[in-house]
Formats: structure tokens, sequence, C-alpha cells
């Protein structure tokens, strides 16, 4: 995987959460450090996480984390959207330059199975000139992985979300059927929080 790239997206509001997503406990961390600790087990060349502008918070999470501070990017405009952040992640220059391909993951599934995340980026390294997408009944899921062009491209969408972006793309897409539910839910309510650590036991915390 030394040619991957990942963006995790972290400049969200929380609004329907009320608190937090990244910060909120998973396991003995919290779950942007479970995904930090995932993605570096699955050896990726460079992860990167978009943040909001003086997310105090968020940055003393990563600092206690010791995530470096030269991976993070700060999108000055997240009220518009997800697929903001992802083009400030493409413009960025401090990108790896034997970097091929980059996996859009965001910040509110820390439920996934590693291996979901690793059959998903082997499929990924079988097709090096498609977007790769992981299925779970009939609906494709994130994270979404993008060959070196489409990744250019996104440099200079008009797009208005990565839907529409993925529909334009000068690309093949292809998807890869995996039998995990949690590819069908975020993290976006208390209820949906509870659902996740249901659906991974071992992460599980009392009283989280």
């Amino acid at each position: 995987m030394k040619s991957l790239g990942i963006i995790i997206l972290g400049a969200g509001a929380s609004s329907r959460m009320g608190q937090p997503k990244l910060l909120l406990p998973w396991g003995d961390t919290t779950v942007i450090g479970h995904l930090i600790s995932q993605w570096s087990e699955l050896d990726v060349a460079q992860i990167v996480i978009v943040v909001r502008p003086n997310d105090s918070a968020l940055a003393a999470e990563l600092d206690r984390l010791k995530f470096p501070k030269h991976d993070r990017i700060t999108n000055p405009h997240p009220e518009r959207g997800m697929f903001s952040s992802i083009v400030c992640a493409a413009n960025w220059p401090g990108w790896r330059k034997d970097l091929l391909r980059w996996a859009i993951a965001l910040g509110d599934q820390p439920h996934l199975k590693t291996e979901t995340l690793r059959r998903l980026l082997n499929f990924s390294a079988l097709n090096l000139d498609a977007i790769s997408r992981p299925a779970f009944e009939g609906r494709t899921a994130h994270p979404v992985i993008l060959p070196q062009p489409v990744f250019e491209e996104l440099k200079t969408s008009q797009a208005a979300t990565l839907k529409e972006f993925l529909n334009l793309a000068h690309s093949r897409s292809v998807q890869h059927v995996i039998n995990d539910p949690g590819l069908t839910l975020d993290l976006d309510t208390h209820e949906d929080y509870i659902k996740a650590k249901g659906l991974n036991k071992p992460y599980e915390k009392t009283g989280a």
C-alpha cells in the first residue's frame, strides 16, 4: 500500500450528534485515534486529516496522538460541505510525490472492520486505473479510492458533491461487494454511535 494516500474527512460540524464525533470514545482511545491506528496498521504511505479552522479540541487530540501537524489540512470553508474538504485535499501541496491512489475516508466510520478496508485496498490494487468502491446489499459506500488522473481532476472540479464528481469523472468505476453492514452506517446521531459500537464489540467502552 506504499503508493496510497489516505484522506480522513474531519471538518464536519457534528451538528446532529451534538458533540464532536471524532472525539467520541472508541475502545481505549477516540474515534480519530482509532481511525489513525487502523489506517497505520494497513501500512499506507501517507495519512492526512482535513480539519476545520480553529478546531482547538481536535487539534489537542491530534497533538496527544502525536499526529504530525504537517499532515493536517485546514478547509477554510467547511460550511460548503464535505466535497469542499475533498477539493482542498486534492489541491494540497504536501502529498508525497510517489502516490498513485488516494482513499477518501469518512471520519465517522470507526466501526468498519480492518479486514474490510484491507480487502478494498487489495481490490483497488488490481484496478489501478479505476475508481474503486465497496458495496453492501446493492449500495455503494465509502471509502472511495481514486486513481491519480481522477484525483487530478478534483483540483478544478465544478461539481457540487462527490457523487456528482464521480458520475462525471473520466474513468471506469468498479465495485467490490463486501459483507460488512457497517459500510452503510455513519455516526450522525447518538443512536448511530450506539449501533456502531454494537457492530464492533471489541471497541465498546462501558459508559461511553
